[in-house]
């Protein structure tokens, strides 16, 4: 049962990490060269609203920005002028693939679509009913939906959004703000909660890092939340960072010590950073790769951590380590 459980663990961290896998390809005919093969369409880029043209004008808009993540997986990134008024939508996501131009993120039991076109964007719901979380998002009465057209360029950074990361979640009637913004060279990390009698606000200086993703979860099996935001240093191979906190009683939040992993002997050797993080099932899973004399192995280490109470806080310490 406890190898069964470690392979389960292993292949939801893995599936959470790396998304789904491409479907196999028939193989290309012996008559058909690379070049005529059919490729992959490429979606990554910055998308506009209409208004965005005449922004030196004094006109509001938005844009959408999309880069790739592992497997058929894009990051969304949804930013709007800020230099004038407050940010009209902010909005992040991972989208997963649905078909050759459609892409798909579940937001509070509703489907959001993300269609692709020639040079275009199209953000709609999958049905009638998910309109109003389009409309979460966004303030003044806009929404994410729309058509947004693909430009060449690189967005207007004098106008644009600092915001670096924003997302809201929600777990046993707790909420979380969780959002990073680019300021005074360097990126602040605020998280703030709303549904406790005594709300909890935390701003921090995350100095070269940036936040790759955040979850909630019942880690020590409480009742009661833990959320988790998850931060790489800026640069190739970057070590990551694990920022949590614990609600306690429903009644306040405090913070959760993750220990350095370049400080942990029972982990470090051979650790020079790309770490991934992901939260599987009451477990938070690292894995990172094994290097020798600055050279990768091709090894991979991963370690799994269990929420304990600590004597000043709670703390994550190291349950299972695995190398493959």
């Amino acid at each position: 049962m406890a190898n069964l459980r470690h392979s389960l663990l292993i292949a939801a961290f893995t599936g959470i990490i790396f998304g789904c896998k491409n479907e196999p390809k028939p193989p290309v005919a012996e008559t058909q060269s690379v070049e005529t093969a059919v490729k992959k369409p490429d979606f990554t880029g910055n998308y506009v609203t209409e208004s965005y043209d005449q922004r030196n004008e004094g006109y509001d808009w938005v844009a959408v920005t999309v880069t790739p993540e592992a497997g058929d997986q894009l990051k969304i990134s949804v930013r709007s002028r800020a230099d004038k008024k407050k940010p009209t939508c902010t909005f992040d996501a991972t989208v997963q693939r649905f078909d050759d131009s459609t892409y798909s993120t579940r937001v509070d039991d509703k489907v959001i679509r993300f269609r692709f076109g020639q040079n275009s964007l199209r953000i709609e719901p999958e049905s009638q009913g998910g309109e109003s979380i389009l409309y979460f998002y966004c303030s003044g009465g806009a929404s994410l939906a729309g058509t947004y057209r693909k430009i060449d360029e690189a967005l207007d950074q004098s106008q644009i959004d600092k915001t670096q990361f924003s997302k809201v979640l929600n777990l046993q009637g707790v909420g979380f703000n969780v959002s990073a913004i680019e300021k005074n060279g360097t990126n602040e990390l605020s998280i703030f909660t709303f549904g406790l009698p005594n709300e909890f606000k935390e701003t921090m200086d995350i100095k070269n890092h940036v936040v790759q993703s955040t979850e909630v979860g019942d880690l020590n099996s409480d009742g009661l939340p833990e959320l988790v935001v998850f931060t790489k240093e800026i640069g190739a191979n970057g070590k990551g960072h694990v920022y949590a906190f614990s609600v306690n009683n429903k009644k306040s939040m405090s913070a959760v010590y993750f220990p350095p992993t370049e400080e942990n002997e029972k982990i470090n050797k051979g650790y020079q950073g790309g770490d991934e993080f992901a939260l599987v099932e009451t477990n938070l899973a690292q894995r990172f790769p094994i290097f020798d004399n600055g050279t990768k192995t091709g090894k991979t280490r991963q370690i799994s951590y269990k929420l304990q109470n600590g004597e000043n806080s709670r703390i994550f310490v190291v349950d299972r380590i695995d190398e493959f």
